[in-house]
Parts: structure tokens; sequence; C-alpha cells
């Protein structure tokens, strides 16, 4: 059975004096970006069954203003995750998942995304390496199981950057 993997950076965040990196909030933009972000999610792809999710202010936001509602994982390694790391959690989801979101950050959701695509030289590959942005989504399709998913494993099959 094939699975959808939906890796996404956090919304724009503020940068108000005195708060940790960890605590930032989203800033009006990443708001309003993170709820197109839904919007896109609800209307393009399939339905969401679970979300990993950084344990960071500003992720958490993110996933509020996408209004999904799928069960959720908050998962402190995400914040300042190795590639390694995102695809050992990745391999860990329940079986019976077929649709995962990851909100995560940079630089751990595009070099994961670009380690998990078998190709680069696709229009989307490209565009995901020139830059990811804050609310931008990296969409691949992975054949088998979770546990199976390691480098170059999946197909690229959309970057979504909602502005």
């Amino acid at each position: 059975m094939a699975r959808t993997l939906i890796l996404m950076r956090h919304g724009k965040s503020a940068y108000p004096a005195g708060i940790e990196d960890h605590e930032r909030p989203l800033a009006p933009r990443g708001k309003r970006e993170a709820a197109l972000a839904g919007t896109w999610l609800r209307a393009k792809q399939p339905p969401i069954d679970a979300v990993r999710c950084s344990t960071a202010t500003r992720t958490r936001e993110t996933l509020a203003a996408t209004g999904i509602t799928a069960p959720v994982e908050f998962e402190p390694g995400i914040y300042e995750a190795t590639t390694d790391y995102l695809i050992e959690l990745i391999g860990l989801t329940d079986p019976a998942v077929s649709t995962l979101l990851v909100i995560g950050h940079a630089p751990g959701m595009p070099w994961t995304a670009w380690d998990l695509a078998a190709q680069h030289d696709t229009e989307d590959a490209i565009g995901l390496s020139r830059k990811f942005p804050t609310s931008a989504l990296a969409v691949l399709r992975l054949p088998g199981e979770w546990d199976q998913v390691g480098p170059g494993a999946g197909d690229l099959v959309t970057f979504h950057v909602p502005r």
C-alpha cells in the first residue's frame, strides 16, 4: 500500500523581544499562510490520518491555523532534528496510518524531503532545493510500509508554497 508523507515547515514566526527561539509565536502572515496551507491540504491531498508536530510554539500554532484535526503526537526531537532522526521517526508510524503530516523546521524538513525523494531533476525537486519557505509543503508518495522509509524511497509529487 502506498503511503503519503507531507512535510511542512512552520509558518512565518514573529521575533518578540525577550522570547527564546523555541517559544516564538507565529506572525500574522504565518497564521494566514498556515490557514491557506490547511485549505490546500483538504482540497488537494488525501485525508490526514496522523500528525507529528514539533513542540515549538510556532509549529503548534501552525497546526492550529491549518485546521487539521487528525490525532497529533507532539515530538520535542523535531525541533532541531536531523534527517536521520526524522526518517527514523517517520518509520515508527503506526501501519494503519496512510497519510502522515509532519510539521517542523528548516533545515530538517527540506533536507528530509530531498533525501527521501528518488528523483532530484523534477520541477518540484528543483524548487524545493532552491528554497523551502515558511508554510511550504513537500508531498511524497512512499511505497510499502512506514518502517521501510529511507533515502531515495519516495516520489516527490508536489512542492507547494501557500501564498
